[in-house]
């Protein structure tokens, strides 16, 4: 889906601002605190395990009431079943992150009718209430990663996709801008779209076969550097096609996440290119948001302070943060939370 028409409502101004930065757009009446419960969705990527990181360092600057945090481990039913426990325990807004982005509308509409506030985190649930989505725009990293790949490819050749899973608007949104942006701009590259369900082992196995089929395959799209880096090198390095990119064996890579694994594998020219997601962002605004809600807060579409832009969605209010392309050019840049992780 597209949102062109939300985000030209700039008009509707709304200057959102970090904790301690000046004053947000209000709604009254809230109680002003509580309890925040937050769900981590995974813990088996470098992604998520650098977002759980940053929550609890968010939670100390922004002086929420944060509980002790559950992680449903990429299951929707554990998803379910530890938000119910939150609740339970006292929370007044939760904060999660749907990897199932249907599954979870039931769920959503208990917590409206329990007048409960919901900040999602990367993904965007298909239906039930949100407060906000925090997420960055993923479309827009299909559609970077498309255009790195048509230009180094010079709009020729064979590319695989490494889709994350389908089920998610995450997967669906990369893929399908992806796909677009193939169709209209490099209408001369063939692309092998690979649904890997955010698994390593599936991206691994997908590759080799393709690689096998199609020998002559020059470019790869990974949805996921946190899940699927170490098995895409793996496979390339058996095949002795990690090589310099001024080799001609040279396989182009771009991928998405910004951790830093994908720096070093971008310096030591192993991938070429990342789209930084904002793990530090996500945990502060997510955070942020859950904290506005209880206080009563509310917002508008446009742009805020944070180098974002609040959009309309169906259900609720999406906050698109800011996530750079990063290539041998920009890797070194302190500013990207990935070369801030210790």
């Amino acid at each position: 889906m597209k949102f062109g028409s939300a985000v030209a409502a700039a008009a509707l101004l709304a200057v959102v601002t970090a904790c301690g930065s000046g004053t947000t757009t209000g709604g009254g009446g809230g109680s002003g605190g509580g309890k925040i419960g937050i769900d981590h969705p995974r813990a088996d990527s470098d992604f998520w395990n650098s977002y759980i990181k940053y929550v609890p360092q968010m939670a100390g600057e922004l002086k929420v009431d944060l509980m002790p945090p559950t992680n449903s481990q990429n299951d929707v039913a554990k998803l379910v079943n530890n938000v119910q426990a939150l609740i339970g325990q006292g929370a007044k807004a939760i904060v999660m992150a749907p990897q199932d982005t249907g599954a979870i509308a039931n769920t959503l509409q208990q917590l409206e009718n329990k007048k409960i506030p919901v900040v999602t985190v990367d993904t965007r649930p298909d239906k039930g209430k949100v407060y906000m989505v925090v997420r960055a725009d993923n479309r827009a990293y299909g559609t970077k990663a498309c255009e790195f790949l048509g230009e180094k490819l010079g709009g020729k050749g064979k590319v695989v996709q490494l889709q994350g899973a389908l089920s998610s608007i995450n997967g669906r949104d990369r893929s399908e801008a992806f796909l677009e942006c193939m169709k209209t701009k490099f209408p001369g590259i063939t692309v092998f779209s690979e649904p890997t369900e955010w698994e390593g082992s599936k991206a691994a196995s997908m590759l080799q076969t393709r690689l096998e089929q199609n020998p002559d395959i020059k470019g790869i799209y990974m949805h996921a550097g946190g899940v699927h880096l170490a098995p895409t090198l793996q496979v390339l390095k058996q095949k002795g096609l990690l090589v310099p990119p001024s080799d001609p064996k040279h396989i182009f890579v771009v991928s998405n996440d910004g951790i830093p694994q994908e720096f070093e594998a971008i310096r030591k020219g192993d991938i070429d290119a990342t789209v930084s997601q904002p793990a530090d962002l996500y945990a502060k605004y997510a955070l942020f948001y859950a904290k506005a809600a209880l206080e009563g807060k509310t917002f508008k579409p446009g742009p805020t302070d944070h180098d974002s832009n609040i959009i309309q969605l169906p259900n609720g209010l999406e906050d698109q943060l800011a996530a750079p392309l990063v290539t041998k050019d920009n890797v070194d840049d302190k500013s990207l939370w990935g070369n801030q992780v210790k």
